[in-house]
């Protein structure tokens, strides 16, 4: 098998433990979003916490390379962890929308529009 066709590399047993773990604990904001994203319902499929280089994204697209981060109050000002992660993410060719998680609970209906404009620009 040529290096063009080989598969790529399973992820480490404990990435895949920790997407896991990442996927059972989600935030209540994570889980609105997830429900209205979920199974094609905006036309193309969502994975949730996918890992992206060394870090997780909550939410892809990767038919449409779009990152949905929702980000709580520890956020608010940026770190150099949160730089290099958005710079990792996007160094593998995706776009990122950001929403706070108290935007996602007052205005669920306004992130699902700024999503599905994202999905189609």
């Amino acid at each position: 098998m040529s290096a063009k066709h080989r598969l790529p590399p399973l992820p480490r047993p404990e990435i895949i433990d920790r997407a896991r773990r990442l996927r059972r604990e989600k935030t209540e904001a994570e889980r609105r979003v997830w429900r209205a994203i979920r199974d094609q319902r905006l036309g193309v499929k969502f994975r949730q916490q996918v890992p992206i280089g060394p870090y997780f994204a909550d939410f892809v697209c990767t038919q449409q390379k779009l990152v949905i981060e929702l980000d709580g109050g520890q956020h608010a000002k940026p770190t150099r962890y949160e730089q290099e992660r958005t710079r990792v993410i996007v160094a593998n060719g995706y776009r990122i929308l950001r929403f706070w998680n108290n935007d996602v609970m007052e205005n669920l209906e306004g992130v699902i529009e700024a999503i599905r404009l994202a999905l189609e620009a």
